[in-house]
């Protein structure tokens, strides 16, 4: 019953933070300082994407790259911190996720190490009990090797005499 919920609850947050990625854009375009640090964060971001693009495509990467015009470098600034918003919900949410899993799964080890325990100590109970009925039936033989095999018998009349007593008809 929990894990759908947490999934729901899960799913829910990664779809309510694409409308505050979207939010946190608009905001980055609006305000001048933050506009500044974006382009040059864009203008980074396209100078290594575009030299990788050119080694993986086998073109030379001593020629010099044009920078991005302004409005292109904020909309693809905004689009990168909105991704990345939404990149790290979804990552947080995903180790939330492990780490809720590694202490169901420590609680079902602990579980079993209990069940195991309590059967080991059963196993240590029935041993000790087989052991002292193995001691009784010593000591019986012992009582039948002195006082003979009558001897036996008249232990066994004598114990089921009482019990015939014991118990009222």
């Amino acid at each position: 019953m929990v894990l759908p919920l947490l999934k729901l609850g899960t799913l829910a947050l990664k779809t309510l933070s694409k409308p505050l990625a979207s939010r946190l854009k608009h905001q980055a375009a609006v305000h001048p300082r933050f506009r500044e640090f974006i382009i040059s964060i864009a203008q980074a971001n396209h100078q290594i994407s575009t030299k990788m693009q050119r080694r993986i495509y086998g073109h030379a990467t001593d020629v010099e790259i044009r920078p991005l015009d302004e409005t292109k470098a904020v909309q693809a600034a905004v689009d990168l911190i909105g991704e990345l918003f939404v990149f790290s919900v979804a990552g947080a949410a995903l180790i939330f996720e492990v780490q809720r899993s590694a202490r169901s799964e420590a609680r079902k080890e602990e579980m079993r190490r209990q069940e195991l325990e309590a059967m080991r100590q059963r196993d240590e109970e029935l041993r000790n009990e087989v052991e002292l009925l193995r001691h009784k039936i010593e000591e019986l033989e012992q009582l039948s090797k002195e006082r003979g095999l009558p001897g036996l018998f008249n232990f066994k009349h004598a114990t089921t005499d009482s019990a015939h007593v014991a118990k009222p008809a």
